[in-house]
Protein backbone atom coordinates (compact mmCIF):
# COMPACT_ATOMS: atom_id res chain seq x y z
CA UNK A 1 0.00 0.00 0.00
CA UNK A 2 1.36 3.45 -0.92
CA UNK A 3 2.64 5.77 1.78
CA UNK A 4 2.48 9.56 1.90
CA UNK A 5 3.72 12.39 4.08
CA UNK A 6 1.19 14.35 6.12
CA UNK A 7 1.54 18.05 7.04
CA UNK A 8 3.85 17.25 9.95
CA UNK A 9 6.12 15.08 7.78
CA UNK A 10 4.99 11.79 9.32
CA UNK A 11 4.43 8.79 7.07
CA UNK A 12 0.90 7.46 6.85
CA UNK A 13 -0.66 4.67 4.86
CA UNK A 14 -3.08 5.84 2.19
CA UNK A 15 -6.65 4.75 2.89
CA UNK A 16 -6.03 3.90 6.55
CA UNK A 17 -5.36 7.25 8.19
CA UNK A 18 -8.40 9.39 9.02
CA UNK A 19 -7.72 13.08 9.68
CA UNK A 20 -9.84 16.20 10.02
CA UNK A 21 -9.36 18.81 7.29
CA UNK A 22 -7.57 21.43 9.37
CA UNK A 23 -8.30 24.41 7.16
CA UNK A 24 -11.24 26.73 6.61
CA UNK A 25 -13.06 26.48 3.29
CA UNK A 26 -14.76 29.66 2.02
CA UNK A 27 -18.29 29.65 0.63
CA UNK A 28 -18.44 30.70 -3.02
CA UNK A 29 -21.32 31.02 -5.46
CA UNK A 30 -21.39 30.81 -9.22
CA UNK A 31 -23.08 32.91 -11.88
CA UNK A 32 -26.31 30.94 -11.60
CA UNK A 33 -26.68 31.76 -7.91
CA UNK A 34 -25.89 35.44 -8.54
CA UNK A 35 -28.60 35.59 -11.21
CA UNK A 36 -31.01 33.77 -8.90
CA UNK A 37 -30.30 36.38 -6.22
CA UNK A 38 -31.36 39.36 -8.35
CA UNK A 39 -33.93 37.90 -10.71
CA UNK A 40 -36.66 38.12 -8.06
CA UNK A 41 -36.83 41.91 -8.53
CA UNK A 42 -37.59 41.51 -12.24
CA UNK A 43 -40.37 38.97 -11.86
CA UNK A 44 -43.94 40.29 -11.62
CA UNK A 45 -45.03 41.23 -9.09
CA UNK A 46 -42.11 43.04 -7.43
CA UNK A 47 -43.32 41.64 -4.12
CA UNK A 48 -41.23 38.54 -4.95
CA UNK A 49 -38.05 40.58 -4.43
CA UNK A 50 -39.31 41.85 -1.08
CA UNK A 51 -40.09 38.30 0.06
CA UNK A 52 -36.65 37.13 -1.04
CA UNK A 53 -35.05 40.01 0.89
CA UNK A 54 -36.97 38.98 4.02
CA UNK A 55 -35.86 35.35 3.57
CA UNK A 56 -32.21 36.46 3.42
CA UNK A 57 -32.66 38.67 6.49
CA UNK A 58 -34.02 35.68 8.45
CA UNK A 59 -31.11 33.61 7.19
CA UNK A 60 -28.58 36.18 8.42
CA UNK A 61 -30.29 36.18 11.80
CA UNK A 62 -30.14 32.38 11.88
CA UNK A 63 -26.40 32.39 11.19
CA UNK A 64 -25.76 35.00 13.88
CA UNK A 65 -27.60 32.85 16.43
CA UNK A 66 -25.61 29.81 15.30
CA UNK A 67 -22.39 31.81 15.71
CA UNK A 68 -23.44 32.66 19.26
CA UNK A 69 -24.02 28.98 19.99
CA UNK A 70 -20.58 28.17 18.62
CA UNK A 71 -19.06 30.77 20.94
CA UNK A 72 -21.03 29.39 23.88
CA UNK A 73 -19.98 25.80 23.19
CA UNK A 74 -16.35 26.86 22.73
CA UNK A 75 -16.51 28.82 25.98
CA UNK A 76 -17.60 25.66 27.81
CA UNK A 77 -14.44 23.93 26.60
CA UNK A 78 -12.38 26.96 27.61
CA UNK A 79 -13.83 26.99 31.12
CA UNK A 80 -13.08 23.32 31.72
CA UNK A 81 -9.59 23.67 30.26
CA UNK A 82 -8.80 26.61 32.52
CA UNK A 83 -10.02 24.65 35.55
CA UNK A 84 -7.88 21.71 34.48
CA UNK A 85 -4.81 23.91 34.06
CA UNK A 86 -5.27 25.25 37.59
CA UNK A 87 -5.57 21.73 38.98
CA UNK A 88 -2.41 20.67 37.15
CA UNK A 89 -0.56 23.71 38.47
CA UNK A 90 -1.64 22.87 42.02
CA UNK A 91 -0.70 19.24 41.49
CA UNK A 92 2.72 20.28 40.20
CA UNK A 93 3.30 22.27 43.39
CA UNK A 94 2.25 19.27 45.46
CA UNK A 95 4.73 17.13 43.57
CA UNK A 96 7.37 19.62 44.73
CA UNK A 97 8.73 20.10 41.21
CA UNK A 98 9.07 16.34 40.65
CA UNK A 99 7.88 17.10 37.13
CA UNK A 100 8.61 20.13 34.94
CA UNK A 101 5.52 21.58 33.29
CA UNK A 102 5.68 23.79 30.23
CA UNK A 103 5.37 27.39 31.47
CA UNK A 104 3.86 28.53 28.17
CA UNK A 105 0.95 26.15 28.68
CA UNK A 106 -0.11 28.26 31.64
CA UNK A 107 1.03 31.76 30.69
CA UNK A 108 -0.69 31.61 27.29
CA UNK A 109 -3.98 30.28 28.65
CA UNK A 110 -5.63 33.57 27.62
CA UNK A 111 -5.43 32.37 24.02
CA UNK A 112 -8.29 30.03 24.81
CA UNK A 113 -10.51 33.10 24.70
CA UNK A 114 -9.36 34.12 21.23
CA UNK A 115 -12.00 32.03 19.48
CA UNK A 116 -9.27 30.65 17.21
CA UNK A 117 -10.04 26.98 16.53
CA UNK A 118 -6.45 26.08 15.66
CA UNK A 119 -4.99 27.67 18.80
CA UNK A 120 -7.64 26.10 21.02
CA UNK A 121 -6.81 22.61 19.71
CA UNK A 122 -3.06 23.20 19.97
CA UNK A 123 -3.19 24.50 23.53
CA UNK A 124 -5.56 21.73 24.58
CA UNK A 125 -2.92 19.33 23.34
CA UNK A 126 -0.35 21.10 25.52
CA UNK A 127 -2.63 20.72 28.55
CA UNK A 128 -3.04 17.03 27.76
CA UNK A 129 0.74 16.66 27.55
CA UNK A 130 1.10 18.36 30.94
CA UNK A 131 -1.47 15.96 32.38
CA UNK A 132 0.47 13.00 31.05
CA UNK A 133 3.65 14.39 32.61
CA UNK A 134 1.94 14.60 36.00
CA UNK A 135 0.63 11.04 35.64
CA UNK A 136 4.12 9.79 34.81
CA UNK A 137 5.53 11.54 37.88
CA UNK A 138 2.92 9.95 40.12
CA UNK A 139 3.62 6.53 38.62
CA UNK A 140 7.35 7.05 39.11
CA UNK A 141 6.93 7.85 42.79
CA UNK A 142 4.40 5.32 44.22
CA UNK A 143 4.47 6.97 47.64
CA UNK A 144 2.83 10.04 46.10
CA UNK A 145 -0.35 8.09 45.38
CA UNK A 146 -1.09 7.93 49.09
CA UNK A 147 -0.95 11.72 49.33
CA UNK A 148 -4.58 12.69 49.87
CA UNK A 149 -4.35 16.09 48.13
CA UNK A 150 -2.58 14.63 45.10
CA UNK A 151 -5.11 11.79 44.85
CA UNK A 152 -7.96 14.32 44.97
CA UNK A 153 -6.27 16.50 42.34
CA UNK A 154 -5.88 13.51 40.04
CA UNK A 155 -9.56 12.61 40.52
CA UNK A 156 -10.56 16.18 39.62
CA UNK A 157 -8.26 16.07 36.61
CA UNK A 158 -9.91 12.85 35.40
CA UNK A 159 -13.40 14.30 35.96
CA UNK A 160 -12.58 17.49 34.04
CA UNK A 161 -11.18 15.49 31.14
CA UNK A 162 -14.56 13.72 30.85
CA UNK A 163 -16.33 17.08 30.93
CA UNK A 164 -13.97 18.44 28.25
CA UNK A 165 -14.69 15.40 26.07
CA UNK A 166 -18.44 15.97 26.40
CA UNK A 167 -18.07 19.70 25.71
CA UNK A 168 -15.92 18.96 22.66
CA UNK A 169 -18.60 16.64 21.29
CA UNK A 170 -21.24 19.35 21.72
CA UNK A 171 -18.99 21.94 20.06
CA UNK A 172 -18.18 19.62 17.16
CA UNK A 173 -21.88 18.88 16.67
CA UNK A 174 -22.53 22.62 16.32
CA UNK A 175 -19.55 22.96 13.95
CA UNK A 176 -21.03 20.15 11.86
CA UNK A 177 -24.36 22.01 11.67
CA UNK A 178 -22.58 25.23 10.66
CA UNK A 179 -20.46 23.54 7.99
CA UNK A 180 -23.55 21.88 6.54
CA UNK A 181 -25.84 24.90 6.67
CA UNK A 182 -23.54 27.39 4.94
CA UNK A 183 -23.59 25.16 1.86
CA UNK A 184 -27.39 24.73 1.83
CA UNK A 185 -28.66 26.35 -1.37
CA UNK A 186 -30.11 28.82 -2.18
CA UNK A 187 -30.66 31.34 0.62
CA UNK A 188 -28.07 30.07 3.11
CA UNK A 189 -25.30 29.61 0.57
CA UNK A 190 -25.91 33.02 -1.01
CA UNK A 191 -25.97 34.79 2.36
CA UNK A 192 -22.93 32.85 3.60
CA UNK A 193 -20.95 33.82 0.49
CA UNK A 194 -21.87 37.50 0.82
CA UNK A 195 -21.00 37.52 4.51
CA UNK A 196 -17.64 35.87 3.81
CA UNK A 197 -18.35 32.84 5.97
CA UNK A 198 -16.04 29.83 5.97
CA UNK A 199 -16.24 26.35 7.38
CA UNK A 200 -15.19 25.85 11.01
CA UNK A 201 -12.49 23.43 12.13
CA UNK A 202 -13.72 20.80 14.60
CA UNK A 203 -11.90 20.32 17.87
CA UNK A 204 -9.35 17.59 17.13
CA UNK A 205 -7.13 15.40 19.28
CA UNK A 206 -3.42 16.15 19.36
CA UNK A 207 -1.04 13.84 17.48
CA UNK A 208 0.37 12.20 20.61
CA UNK A 209 -3.08 11.22 21.82
CA UNK A 210 -3.99 9.78 18.41
CA UNK A 211 -0.76 7.78 18.32
CA UNK A 212 -1.40 6.44 21.84
CA UNK A 213 -4.92 5.37 20.85
CA UNK A 214 -3.46 3.13 18.17
CA UNK A 215 -1.16 1.38 20.66
CA UNK A 216 -1.56 -2.06 22.21
CA UNK A 217 -2.90 -2.01 25.75
CA UNK A 218 -3.30 -5.71 26.50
Amino acid sequence: MANALDEDGAVREEGREVNVIAKKLPVTIGTGSKVFDVIWWFLPPVIGGVIWMIVKAHTRSYFRKLEQKLQHDASQIDNYLEQRVQILKNCARLLDRAVELDRETFTEIAKYRSGNDEERSALAGAVEAASRAVNIAVERYPELRAHEEIAEAMRQNSYLQKEITAAREMYNDTVNVWNREIFTWPAKTIVAAKEGYTTRIPFIADRETKEAARGTFF
